[in-house]
């Protein structure tokens, strides 16, 4: 795999974003996301997720005072042996209405939320923002116990991390 699995995960509806407020206090929020540009399976260029959010929230201040965040992706599960998801770290800024980016963005959102149509109104109140991660775990306990991989971005492309991270014992309980 030579980057982040993304495309498993699209099809979720909310993102855990965490910010940090001016007093150093750790804040996090659950927000709809669209990926954008949607990546092939085996592209390693960086994506973004897109988001909206009303200016004065929480997220929203902490981001324009410092845009680095991080954020993860995971879907419901009721069993140790089913936890997959994704760790990020990276900066969100928030994107300026009418420039190719945010009417991109705008599409794929639209896409994966038809109902936002008729809220266009509530939205554009709101500010549409992206989160660009420069690094992302992979935690995934169907391939094994404690199953890690990373990546970092570089120069706009994604590269496995050097460091891999270990694995723990196999989850049969055979420890020999």
């Amino acid at each position: 795999m030579d980057s982040p699995p993304i495309l498993d995960f699209t099809n979720l509806s909310t993102l855990a974003l965490a910010t940090t407020g001016p007093d150093g206090e750790p804040h996090v929020a659950a927000v709809y996301f669209a990926i954008h540009p949607l990546p092939g399976a085996a592209s390693q260029a960086v994506w973004r997720a897109y988001f909206f959010s009303e200016a004065r929230s929480q997220h929203s201040q902490d981001l324009a005072r410092d845009r680095r965040a991080a954020a993860t992706l995971y879907p419901q599960c009721f069993t140790w042996q089913e936890i997959r998801g994704l760790q990020m770290r990276g900066a969100a800024y928030r994107v300026e209405s009418g420039i190719d980016e945010w009417n991109a963005a705008w599409e794929q959102y639209r896409a994966k939320f038809p109902f936002v149509t008729h809220l266009k109104a509530i939205l554009a109140r709101n500010a549409l923002y992206a989160f660009q991660p420069d690094w992302v775990r992979l935690v995934d306990n169907q391939r094994s116990f404690g199953f890690k991989q990373e990546w970092v971005s570089v120069a706009g492309m994604w590269h496995k991390a050097e460091r891999q991270a270990s694995r723990l014992p196999d989850q049969t309980g055979d420890h020999t």
